[in-house]
């Protein structure tokens, strides 16, 4: 079991939402077996993505201010 941080579930969640975005265009009846490939890299990269892009604004906001 990986020990996640607290800005690692938060960006967990985020990315969530958005997979879940993808599954309502792919539709949730779908069985996993039954995906095409391009489907299943959609996933895959739309998770990465939402993941990346979660931390990195969870970072800026967490980002101390630069007096200059």
């Amino acid at each position: 079991m990986v020990d996640l941080t607290e800005e690692e579930r938060a960006a967990v969640t985020a990315t969530m939402k958005r997979v879940a975005l993808l599954m309502d265009e792919i539709g949730w009846q779908t069985a996993f077996a039954d995906l095409t490939e391009a489907q299943v890299r959609a996933l895959i990269e739309e998770a990465v993505e939402s993941f990346r892009e979660a931390m990195s604004d969870i970072a800026k906001a967490n980002a101390p201010e630069i007096p200059f």
